[in-house]
């Protein structure tokens, strides 16, 4: 396993289109683990593949016991609204106020190839809609209600 370099907002890459997955093998299996080891180690809860340069349709997210590796995530019903506040690994020092949907209906396709359908609410949908968002060239900042400097020197936590 490695670590990433996380691109950052002016990067070109992050403004594409990622493409689909359509085997999945060692090589694959390496950036998923390098994209949960990056991920860690730079305290996020999700990356998503074009954040390390890669336009594949690929997101991991660490927000229970074990990450989720979602390939080829598709959201396919999505219900409600709630405003809260985001971040991202490649817009530091920013944080901004983003409408998502209350609940989604996502399906993708697991490391071990099974495809499964989910639904998920609360932080948890907002985690896989920020994340996706990213395979699509979207930054949270471009759906942001307001976008504010963010000083991680200021949490309590």
């Amino acid at each position: 396993m490695a670590l990433r370099r996380v691109r950052i907002d002016g990067d070109p890459i992050l403004r594409k289109r990622s493409k689909e997955i359509t085997k999945i093998d060692d090589k694959l299996e390496i950036l998923i683990q390098d994209m949960i080891e990056t991920m860690r180690y730079e305290n996020g809860i999700g990356l998503a593949s074009p954040q390390v340069g890669i336009l594949k349709r690929l997101i991991v997210i660490d927000i229970g016991e074990i990450p989720i590796i979602a390939i080829n995530p598709v959201i396919e019903n999505a219900e409600g609204k709630v405003e809260d506040i985001e971040g991202c690994l490649s817009v530091p020092n920013l944080r901004g106020k983003v409408d998502r949907p209350e609940r989604i209906k996502v399906k993708y396709t697991k490391q071990n190839g099974e495809e499964i359908t989910m639904d998920v609410e609360g932080y948890a949908a907002r985690v896989f809609c920020h994340e996706i968002d990213h395979l699509n060239g979207i930054l949270y900042t471009d759906l942001a209600n307001t976008v504010f400097d963010y000083d991680p020197e200021d949490d309590d936590e």
